[in-house]
């Protein structure tokens, strides 16, 4: 049985100020004890009080977990930065900035900058392994195109061309096209979708030469009432449009088209991960990048 989602109660006992989090941090990056860089022996960092660093018991040498991470130079509490995560991994349609500035009581640019580097974020973690493949146990996979974002002003529709590439009871990608031809629509499925994977698609001009690019492909016209023939169907990428657009108009009511993108990633974690709940959060704060520690000095002689 899948695990239960993070509860706020047991986010706040884990949590439940700055200093939890930087030593949660601490001990991700680089471990209870390692080869300190200043004097060279395995030690243990202690917490400076009045820093967000550590230093060696040796010889004072300080570390600064927060660098390389989206929290590097924030003034922010770190709890705060580990709350809002937590919230983007606990809703199904996204968080939007108005609503952190009210919880946490910062500024609505402070609000909107940790939102958008924790979408940033949130790709990284999620990365981007390739969708199917030629062995039977591989799942078909979906491509189809949507239009996101933008806002209509005066009667021009300002919204952008959106690739959806899903793998059934797989993992989904997304991405930002100028133009909806099979000219910007093949570099980007060549790339992601492995060759020889089957490929389920509707009958626009874009996708007729799916088969030429080293794929098998089937498709379902749309426009004459056909949805679904045999395994050849969109349905599993259409429910992820759905999904997108349901939380970009209630959440975020219009999405500019250069922070599209951004949006896409957040979207893309929690999907991959709809199947395990528990670990949305999880990851996010495990995944940070461990720092190379030196290995301990040899002996001599």
């Amino acid at each position: 049985m899948a695990q239960k989602p993070l509860k706020i109660r047991d986010f706040m006992g884990r949590f439940p100020d700055d200093a939890a989090c930087l030593d949660h941090l601490m001990r991700t990056r680089y471990g209870d004890r390692f080869v300190c860089f200043g004097c060279l022996r395995e030690a243990k960092y202690y917490r400076l009080k009045a820093r967000r660093s550590y230093e060696c018991e040796h010889c004072g040498h300080q570390v600064y977990p927060m660098a390389g991470t989206p929290f590097e130079q924030t003034r922010t509490n770190l709890r705060d930065w580990f709350y809002v995560m937590f919230l983007f991994c606990a809703s199904r349609n996204g968080v939007a900035a108005k609503e952190v500035e009210r919880q946490i009581g910062v500024t609505y640019k402070t609000a909107w900058r940790m939102c958008k580097l924790i979408r940033d974020y949130m790709g990284v973690v999620d990365g981007d392994a390739p969708l199917g493949g030629p062995d039977s146990g591989r799942g078909v996979v979906e491509i189809d195109k949507a239009f996101i974002g933008g806002k209509d002003k005066m009667g021009h529709d300002d919204k952008k061309i959106v690739l959806g590439m899903v793998e059934r009871d797989g993992e989904v990608i997304a991405r930002v096209i100028p133009e909806r031809t099979s000219k910007h629509i093949k570099p980007i499925v060549t790339k992601y979708v492995r060759e020889g994977s089957y490929i389920a698609s509707d009958t626009a001009l874009a996708f007729k030469f799916v088969k030429s690019w080293g794929y098998n492909h089937g498709t379902v016209d749309h426009s004459a009432g056909e949805y679904v023939r045999g395994q050849v169907h969109t349905n599993t990428i259409e429910a992820f449009w759905a999904n997108l657009k349901r939380g970009i108009k209630g959440t975020y009511v219009h999405v500019s088209a250069k922070h599209l993108p951004s949006y896409l990633r957040e979207f893309e974690y929690r999907h991959n991960l709809r199947r395990s709940p528990a670990l949305m959060f999880e990851i996010l704060v495990q995944a940070f990048s461990r720092v190379r520690l030196e290995p301990l000095p040899q002996a001599k002689g």
